[in-house]
């Protein structure tokens, strides 16, 4: 058993591995199903890791429609999150502008947009000239197009997960932090408990939504979960006003950089290509240098900025970028899996709490899991999300 506000839990009918928002979204939209015995258990603080180093961004722009569907779900829900849940989250709409400066790139933007927009997305597709006039700040002699949603824009993923929190302890749920999740019992080929450091949680659902940790939280129950932690670093600079008060979040798609207002600053972002997998969370100066030539590339009045600070998070990657969603996972009766989104969980988090709910209330849910399966990684010719940044 464990003590939480001098209550002693000895058994719960679902119990939550991950307080991060992808956590704190399960357990708000199982409460709301009526399923109150709900013990949500996070080793540290309540999105204290990869969804407090998110970079908050909200998106439609996908190559998937599943996952498409997943984020306009998900987006209603930030559109009106501040008034259903009494949270603000910062949520600013300045829409996602991404620039394809190779062929492959822009024929494969051509390809996703005619899916958005057959989905409902209000996409459009942008010629250089187009783009200049909306961004003449950017330097686009090497850019051959790119798309533009005015839906898509960014939150602060801490104050969401508070948001999920609150509301998720109003109905109930009992959320244990600083409680770390050692083993899960199975038998029979069944989930029997949880194991924690504060004691045993009788329980025949285990949720994994354990973000960078989610392999280590499947080898509890028995599994392999093809999910491994990458290092995402993000910079903030001084205060900048030589660029607009507001500016869609900006992704030059082929170095997966990005940048976009965070106040009076300016937030910027790379993928390390040739990082190796890790759990390192250190930022270091050498790849400051490379993201401020690459923001100085793309946006070369970006030169003057001084930067301020920065911090580093983790992806959870799966081979193929997109998450592993559903019940039952490998055979194991009780475990659920969320996992290994591949850097867009918090943007779909709403929506995915709501499935995973649906699917431990009813065991059914109104959306085709068919791409999140695990056993998709024993075919061949993955489709995978293209979309990735």
């Amino acid at each position: 058993m464990i003590k939480v506000e001098e209550e002693m839990i000895e058994k719960a009918d679902v119990v939550i591995i991950g307080g991060g928002v992808m956590g704190t979204s399960t357990a708000y939209h199982l409460a709301k199903l009526g399923c109150k015995d709900v013990v949500l258990v996070e080793r540290d603080q309540l999105a204290s890791g990869s969804t407090g180093l998110s970079a908050g961004g909200i998106r439609l722009q996908f190559s998937l429609k599943a996952n498409i569907r997943i984020s306009m779900e998900s987006l209603r829900t930030f559109e009106r999150f501040a008034e259903e849940f009494e949270t603000q989250i910062d949520f600013r709409q300045h829409g996602y502008l991404f620039l394809a400066t190779r062929p492959k790139d822009w024929a494969e933007f051509q390809a996703n947009v005619a899916v958005q927009q057959r989905t409902g997305v209000p996409v459009r597709l942008l010629s250089p000239e187009v783009i200049r006039d909306m961004a003449p700040y950017l330097y686009l002699d090497d850019v051959v197009g790119g798309t533009f949603c005015p839906r898509d824009g960014y939150a602060d993923p801490y104050s969401v997960a508070m948001g999920f929190a609150k509301q998720a302890r109003r109905l109930g749920v009992r959320i244990c932090e600083e409680t770390e999740a050692l083993d899960i019992k199975v038998s029979e080929g069944k989930v029997k408990a949880v194991v924690t450091d504060k004691g045993e949680i009788v329980t025949p659902v285990a949720v994994n939504v354990a973000g960078p940790w989610a392999a280590q939280v499947g080898r509890m129950a028995g599994l392999e979960l093809p999910v491994l932690p990458y290092r995402r670093q993000v910079f903030v600079t001084a205060p900048f006003d030589e660029l607009p008060r507001q500016i869609p979040m900006i992704i030059d798609f082929a170095p997966s950089f990005y940048f976009r207002r965070e106040g009076a600053s300016i937030l910027v972002g790379m993928t390390d290509q040739e990082e190796p997998p890790s759990f390192n969370t250190n930022f270091d100066l050498e790849f400051l240098v490379k993201v401020a030539e690459k923001a100085a590339h793309r946006a070369p009045i970006l030169d003057r900025a001084g930067f301020m600070r920065g911090w580093a998070g983790l992806y959870a990657v799966t081979p193929d970028d997109n998450a592993i969603i559903g019940q039952d996972i490998g055979d194991v009766e009780g475990f659920y899996c969320a996992v290994g989104f591949s850097g867009h969980g918090f943007m779909q988090s709403p929506a995915v709490g709501r499935i995973l709910a649906d699917l431990i209330t009813s065991g059914e849910t109104d959306f085709d899991l068919s791409p999140f399966r695990l056993e998709r990684f024993k075919a061949e010719g993955l489709m995978g999300e293209r979309r990735v940044v």
